[in-house]
């Protein structure tokens, strides 16, 4: 399967009308799992890098819901960007898929929906840890 088939694009239905635009985003429904945790990213410009870690075990819807943002996805053989600019896309992103969210316009807000509450210990915040586990990982399948 190829990093983008494991990080796909999600669409999510505009069910406006005129009266405005509404977005409806369900756990299990829209996205592969139940949200345990929201959190969202504001206020960051075009030089700050967000992200720069894995998670061994929490999966991950991200949407722009104002504003854009760049995230690069690597599984460490692999990468792609995708620009996130419409408050009816995400990407998911499985455990174990390296992150780096970048180039926030100044309106950017970046919701996050994540499968599992924080715990600091499930990140792997060393990008050469990461493709050493990673490969481990991969010599075991």
């Amino acid at each position: 399967m190829t990093l983008k088939e494991r990080c796909p694009i999600l669409q999510f239905a505009d069910l406006g009308d005129e009266r405005g635009k509404l977005v409806v985003i369900e756990g299990s429904q829209a996205i592969p799992f139940d949200i345990k945790r929201v959190f969202y990213i504001y206020d960051s410009d075009n030089t700050v890098v967000r992200g720069q870690h894995a998670n061994r075990e929490s999966e991950f819807v991200l949407i722009n819901v104002a504003g854009k943002s760049k995230v690069r996805v690597t599984d460490g053989k692999d990468e792609y960007i995708v620009e996130l600019n419409k408050p009816m896309m995400g990407i998911y992103l499985p455990k174990m898929i390296w992150k780096d969210m970048y180039d926030f316009s100044t309106d950017s807000v970046l919701l996050v929906l994540a499968s599992t509450h924080y715990d600091g210990k499930e990140y792997i915040r060393n990008y050469d840890e990461y493709l050493s586990i990673a490969k481990e990982s991969d010599n075991h399948e």
